[in-house]
C-alpha cells in the first residue's frame, strides 16, 4: 500500500463508468478483422475435431500458456521447470518451500484451467462464483495466498508501471464492483454480439473491473479459452492467446486503456480480432507439428519396442514428456517388466535423454526433447 501511495497518478485511466456495455458498435470498422478472425479459428477447430486425442497432444499446449500466461504478470518460470515438478509430483501441488512460488503459481494456473474446464462439463455455468473458485485455487499457495483467495476486492487497486512509478488505470471502485459484475454476466448471457466480439468486450470488462487484489489478469485471459470453448466456436478447450498479448504487451495494454479513456471499443475489438487470428495460426502450426511428431513416433515406438504397449508409452511420454523413470513403470499402465525394458530401449536409441541419473532410491529423470522443442517457450 505504501508503494501505491509512492505512485504518480497525474495521467492515470479511470474506469468507464456507466458506459459498459458499448450500445453502438461500428462492424465497419472491425468486420475485415472478424471475417479472417472467424475463418482461422474454424481452420484450427477442424484440426481439433480431427485430433483423436486432442488431450494428450494439446497438453504441452496448456503448459506452455501457463508459462507466458504467468510471465505476463511477473511470474517467471520455464517449461522445463515445470515438468520437472510436474514429474516429482502428484495432482496436488505442495507448499513445498525448496521450489520457488514462480514454479508453484504457473502449475496452478494450470490446473485451475483443467479444473475449471472439469466443472463446466459437468453442468456449472460461467457465473461469479465460478469466477470466485478460480480465484481460490489459482492463490491456493504461493505469495498469491496472502492476496485473499476466492474474495472479491474491498480496496481500491490500481495498475501501475512500478518502473517509472506511476499509475497507469484506476479500476471500477469496490463500492461498484458488484453492481458491474452483474451487468458483465448478463452481457454474458443475454448479448447478440458474435461470440468473439463477446469475448473481446468480456476479456476488457473483467481486466477494467479488475475484481480481485491479484491474479485478475490470468483469469481474465482464462476467460477467453473458456467462453470460445462453452460457445462451441471451438471444439475442445483448448485455444490459449497469451502468446500474442506477451508479443505486443505494450499495444494491449494502450489498447484497453484507450477503452476507458476515449470510449474506443471499435479499436479494442480491431485488436482482439487480429490477437485471435495471428493466435489461432500460431496454434494450428504448433498442434499440427505436435500431432506430425506423433504420427512419426507412433512408428518409430512401434518398431523399436517390438510391442502392444508401444502405444501405451507413447501416450504416456507425450503427456509426460519430462518424467521419473518409477511413474512410468507404475503410472503408464505397461507390465513392469515391458516399462523396464522399453525405458532401456529408449535410451539406447536417443529417443529419450537422461536428465538426472539415478540416485540411491531416486530414480532417474528423463525428457523427451523432440517435443520439449516444439512447445518450449
Amino acid at each position: 500500500m505504501v508503494l501505491v501511495m509512492e505512485l504518480n497518478s497525474d495521467n492515470a485511466v479511470n474506469y468507464h463508468y456507466d458506459k459498459f456495455p458499448p450500445i453502438n458498435l461500428d462492424y465497419r470498422q472491425f468486420v475485415e478483422q472478424l471475417i479472417k478472425a472467424t475463418d482461422a479459428v474454424a481452420r484450427y477447430d477442424q484440426m481439433l475435431k480431427n485430433m483423436h486425442n486432442s488431450e494428450i497432444l494439446l497438453a504441452p499446449l496448456r503448459n506452455q500458456e501457463a508459462v507466458i500466461s504467468s510471465r505476463m504478470e511477473g511470474t517467471v518460470s520455464t517449461m522445463d521447470e515445470i515438468l520437472k515438478y510436474e514429474a516429482d509430483h502428484d495432482s496436488e501441488t505442495e507448499n513445498n518451500t525448496n521450489v520457488r512460488s514462480e514454479i508453484i503459481e504457473t502449475i496452478l494456473y494450470r490446473r485451475a484451467l483443467w479444473a475449471t474446464q472439469k466443472a463446466m462439463e459437468e453442468g456449472y455455468p460461467l457465473s461469479q462464483s465460478l469466477i470466485k473458485g478460480i480465484h481460490q485455487q489459482l492463490l491456493s499457495f504461493g505469495r498469491g495466498a496472502q492476496k485473499s483467495p476466492g474474495e472479491f476486492k474491498n480496496e481500491q487497486n490500481y495498475l501501475a508501471d512500478k518502473l517509472l512509478k506511476k499509475i497507469l488505470f484506476i479500476p471500477i471502485s469496490p463500492e461498484k464492483l458488484q453492481e458491474g459484475l452483474e451487468k458483465l454476466f448478463q452481457y454474458i448471457d443475454e448479448s447478440a454480439h458474435p461470440v468473439l466480439i463477446k469475448t473481446g468486450i468480456t476479456h476488457i470488462e473483467f481486466e477494467a473491473l479488475h475484481p480481485f487484489k491479484d491474479g485478475n489478469g490470468r483469469i481474465g485471459r482464462m476467460l477467453i479459452t473458456l467462453m470460445l470453448w462453452s460457445s462451441g466456436i471451438i471444439s475442445a478447450p483448448h485455444f490459449y492467446i497469451s502468446g500474442y498479448f506477451e508479443d505486443n504487451k505494450d499495444l494491449y495494454i494502450d489498447t484497453m486503456r484507450n477503452v476507458s479513456e476515449s470510449g474506443d471499443w471499435e479499436g479494442w475489438c480491431s485488436f482482439f480480432l487480429e490477437a485471435v487470428e495471428q493466435q489461432a495460426i500460431r496454434n494450428l502450426s504448433v498442434a499440427e507439428a505436435i500431432r506430425d511428431l506423433y504420427e512419426e513416433m507412433k512408428s518409430v515406438f512401434s518398431d523399436v519396442l517390438s510391442s502392444k504397449w508401444s502405444v501405451n508409452a507413447l501416450d504416456f511420454i507425450f503427456t509426460n514428456p519430462v518424467f521419473r523413470n518409477n511413474k512410468f513403470t507404475t503410472d503408464s499402465g505397461i507390465p513392469t517388466p515391458s516399462a523396464a525394458r522399453f525405458t532401456r530401449v529408449l535410451l539406447e536409441k536417443n529417443l529419450i535423454l537422461t536428465l538426472e541419473e539415478a540416485s540411491g532410491r531416486r530414480p532417474a529423470l528423463y525428457a523427451f526433447e523432440p517435443l520439449m522443442e516444439l512447445v518450449r517457450v
